[in-house]
């Protein structure tokens, strides 16, 4: 195995342990001795939050877990940012996120973030509590390709058909693919509420996001 592989797997293998000060550590090595920052992200970073996600997805893990392993990601990628800032590294799409009206639930809400971002999407977080002219505004401001809302209390699920309701009526809706989640949302109810998607649990979000901007 030759020096970068062997790089690249021990910056895998750091992460999925959540040691975040090493894979900083181990992404500057890697840096200095040649390795391409887009193959570190796709070859050591990605792989192993896939794995975090297929422990998480098995209940091998807990999401106490996986927000730790998250961390070390976002360290790895703090270090990589401003080398694809550098090479104007484009993003692949464009996303407007937040917690729906009523709802201050926010911890599956930043993980999607930052997995977004890891992804290469350009991610304007709204926060939580968001009401629904705010999402409208970010829409028609930004042009995003995909609106991401979710709701975690079933009090707040009406939230988002609402939303959706004044996105048609401003002539938004068309402009933006829609995707939801949360705990009490279903694939069922995104379907009734002529959403373009709905996703699980955060890996599911990353995956159905890239295909709606492919």
């Amino acid at each position: 195995m030759v020096r970068s592989e062997l790089e690249l797997e021990s910056i895998t293998k750091a992460l999925i342990k959540g040691q975040a000060n090493r894979v900083k550590t181990l992404t500057l090595l890697a840096i200095e001795n040649g390795v391409n920052a887009q193959r570190i992200f796709q070859h050591a970073l990605l792989p192993g939050m896939q794995a975090i996600g297929s422990q998480f997805r098995d209940n091998t893990i807990y999401i106490s877990d996986v927000l730790i392993a998250s961390r070390a990601m976002h360290a790895g990628l703090h270090v990589l940012k401003p080398i694809f800032s550098e090479s104007q590294h484009s993003s692949l799409g464009k996303v407007v996120i937040g917690t729906v009206a009523g709802d201050l639930h926010d911890i599956g809400k930043n993980l999607i973030v930052m997995m977004f971002r890891g992804a290469g999407l350009e991610v304007i977080d709204l926060g939580i509590d968001v009401q629904t002219e705010e999402f409208v505004e970010a829409v028609n401001e930004h042009h995003p390709d995909i609106l991401a809302m979710s709701a975690m209390l079933t009090t707040t699920l009406p939230m988002i058909p609402e939303t959706i309701g004044e996105l048609e009526r401003h002539k938004l809706r068309d402009s933006v693919k829609i995707i939801i989640g949360g705990n009490p949302a279903t694939q069922d109810f995104a379907q009734a509420i002529k959403a373009d998607g709905y996703a699980g649990d955060v890996f599911k979000a990353v995956d159905l996001a890239l295909q709606l901007v492919q």
